[in-house]
């Protein structure tokens, strides 16, 4: 009896190693998709258009990633608040919507190679006809300032920790804050400089003055769960191919600059 418990032991061990062994790419192609969480409210990063469909410099990452491993995309909505949360839960396999390199994220998560570099940093958002009102970090800073946020992303962080005067508005809908500045319905939206001139491009009534001077730099990764360096690996061997090729320049031209 002990030897057959040994033998069952030995085995269900084995099992377990080459589960583990297998990793998330085995599991991917055996699934046949891929589950990309997305908040699907950021131009021109991943956006939801009108037509229920994901559209951006993310978007056409996402399908290159995809059919590289032969499989299909599997959308999983997500929002700034719960990404982190949804990322270590499994939720997705990987994450794609604009999302900063920071070292708050990469303590308890992956993120692969950046790609954007150059092309993001904080910025301000407002009506066309206030731009010169606003030259500066400090123009923004008064009690008589209505800044509009989105909450749990980097920039609610930014307005929390450089806006100490200023009346913070959290608004649950990031892709529907310029259309509330625009309206009046606040002063001043804290985006990145890539979002701000998408926003500027499609609506006349809106401004982006500091667009050439951002309050801060970085650049964007695919999010992931640590633990699987293989699939890490890959993730990376994708962006660096097609940096290579010239894909990924031609696609920051496209939707980033």
């Amino acid at each position: 009896m002990l030897k057959k418990i040994f033998v069952l032991t030995a085995l269900v061990l084995i099992l377990v190693v080459q589960a583990a062994e297998a990793g998330r790419l085995e599991e991917i192609q055996a699934r046949g998709t891929i589950r990309i969480g997305t908040t699907g409210d950021y131009k021109p990063m991943s956006y939801l258009n009108s037509n229920g469909e994901y559209e951006g410099i993310d978007a056409e990452l996402s399908k290159i990633i995809a059919d590289s491993l032969g499989v299909e995309i599997e959308y999983v909505p997500t929002t700034w608040s719960t990404l982190t949360a949804d990322t270590l839960a499994g939720k997705f396999d990987i994450a794609l919507c604009g999302i900063s390199r920071n070292y708050a994220r990469a303590k308890t998560l992956a993120m692969s190679d950046a790609y954007g570099v150059g092309c993001f940093g904080k910025t301000i958002l407002c009506r066309k006809k206030d731009a010169k009102k606003f030259q500066s970090l400090a123009d923004i800073d008064k009690k008589s300032v209505r800044v509009m946020i989105n909450p749990g992303g980097t920039n609610e962080k930014f307005a929390h920790a450089n806006l100490i005067n200023a009346q913070l508005i959290v608004f649950n809908d990031n892709a529907e804050i310029p259309n509330q500045i625009a309206q009046g319905n606040a002063d001043i939206m804290i985006t990145e400089i890539v979002e701000a001139r998408a926003y500027i491009k499609s609506n006349p009534n809106l401004a982006a003055p500091l667009i050439n001077k951002p309050f801060t730099t970085h650049s964007c990764g695919i999010l992931m769960q640590k633990g699987d360096q293989e699939f890490l690996n890959y993730i990376n061997f994708v962006l660096a191919e097609l940096k290579d090729d010239g894909t990924l320049a031609a696609l920051e031209n496209k939707y980033l600059r």
